[in-house]
């Protein structure tokens, strides 16, 4: 409603320092906090982000153009940005954006999801149910993002757009952890996420 991210920025700070105040040496180590094993693939990581959200880019606008009914027009627009700026005021806005994106949810978020909530289910119901738990918990936590919408002064509810949305995000998070098994480090999902996010945003200041 108010297009303020900063509660949203804890939050991922916070999900960030949980693994650094709870967790031993040895647990950390057990989530993906440890030196990668393939520095290689943290490039790849990287490049698989950009792949991915090129693809729900593309499909997005395919599907609804330039209207709310697009998750990052959606997104674009909860950003509350001056549709006023001169080139090289987009080009700043561009860029904390982009770097903002790039770390702070990366990091909190790759930290909760791809480590402690996938290494806690593996644990006990095995990788496979990890992975889906892991997938479909990120994905409707971004429903936050687009889906449950709120638009001229009321929520909505976009059935089809949130399906696709959901979707593209627990394809999204496969794809981050198969980043992470490439790398043997949380690293690699955070790579991905970096790359993900670097192009939304640039996808959201330039192309929509």
């Amino acid at each position: 409603m108010t297009g303020n991210y900063g509660n949203i920025s804890a939050v991922m700070a916070i999900s960030a320092l949980i693994p650094f105040i709870f967790l031993s040496k040895e647990g950390r180590k057990q989530i993906g906090v440890t030196k990668p094993k393939n520095y290689a693939w943290i490039l790849y990581s990287f490049l698989a982000g950009i792949t991915i959200s090129t693809i729900i880019f593309v499909l997005g606008y395919l599907l609804y153009t330039n209207t709310l009914n697009n998750w990052y027009v959606y997104i674009g627009r909860s950003y509350n940005i001056a549709t006023d700026l001169t080139a090289q005021d987009k080009l700043i806005y561009f860029i904390v954006f982009a770097v903002t994106g790039m770390c702070v949810s990366p990091i909190g978020e790759e930290l909760f999801f791809r480590g402690i909530v996938h290494s806690s289910f593996s644990t006990s119901l095995g990788e496979k149910k990890a992975t889906i738990i892991d997938s479909l918990s990120f994905a409707l936590t971004h429903l936050a993002h687009f889906g449950i919408v709120y638009i001229s002064g009321s929520w909505k509810f976009l059935f089809i757009p949130s399906i696709l949305w959901v979707l593209g995000m627990f394809i999204t998070s496969l794809v981050f952890i198969q980043c992470k098994k490439e790398t043997g480090s949380i690293i690699g999902a955070i790579a991905g996420h970096a790359g993900f996010n670097l192009s939304m945003i640039y996808f959201i200041f330039y192309q929509l």
